[in-house]
C-alpha cells in the first residue's frame, strides 16, 4: 500500500485467497484492504497512539439519515457520552476537495459536532466549528484528545 503521511505503525495485514486485508482495531476483525481503509486504519492508529485518542470512544461507519437516504459517516469520536470529532476518509488518490467538505459539513448538520477532519493519508484538514458565531477555523494539527 501506498506511504502515507503519517507515523508509521504495525498494522496487521494477511492474504487469504489472494485478497488481502487489514486488521480494524476498533471493531476487532479483518475487513478487505481498500485505500480508503488503509488511510482509516492508519489514522486511528495516528489518533490513538499520538494524540490518545481512547480506542474505546471510537466508532466506525455511525449511520445517519439525510434526506431520506442512509448514509454512513466514516468515524465518529465521543468525548464521554457526546460526540465531538466527525472524520472524512478518502483514498490517497482523490483529492480533498470543496465537495468533501461539503460532505462532511452535511454529515455534521446530523452529529453537530465542533471538529471536524478530513484526510487522504497525504493531506488532513481539522476544523473547528463554533455554533456560536456561526463559524469555523481551520487548525494547523489534530487536537490531543484532552484538549476537544
Amino acid at each position: 500500500m501506498e506511504k502515507l503521511n503519517l507515523p508509521q505503525y504495525p498494522i496487521k495485514l494477511k492474504e487469504e485467497e489472494g485478497k488481502k486485508y487489514i486488521f480494524d482495531n476498533i471493531r476487532k476483525k479483518y475487513l478487505v484492504l481498500t485505500p480508503e481503509e488503509w488511510v482509516r486504519q492508519n489514522f486511528i492508529q495516528y489518533l490513538i497512539q499520538d494524540k490518545k485518542y481512547p480506542e474505546g470512544l471510537i466508532l466506525i461507519e455511525k449511520g445517519l439519515k439525510i434526506n431520506e437516504l442512509q448514509k454512513r459517516a466514516d468515524t465518529l469520536v465521543y468525548k464521554g457520552s457526546a460526540p465531538s470529532v466527525l472524520i472524512e476518509f478518502k483514498a490517497p488518490k482523490v483529492k480533498i476537495t470543496q465537495e468533501v467538505f461539503e460532505q462532511i459539513g452535511r454529515y455534521n448538520s446530523i452529529f453537530k459536532v465542533p471538529y471536524l477532519i478530513v484526510s487522504n493519508g497525504l493531506e488532513h484538514y481539522c476544523a473547528r466549528i463554533d455554533f456560536e458565531q456561526n463559524s469555523f477555523e481551520f487548525l494547523d494539527r489534530v487536537p490531543i484528545y484532552n484538549s476537544l
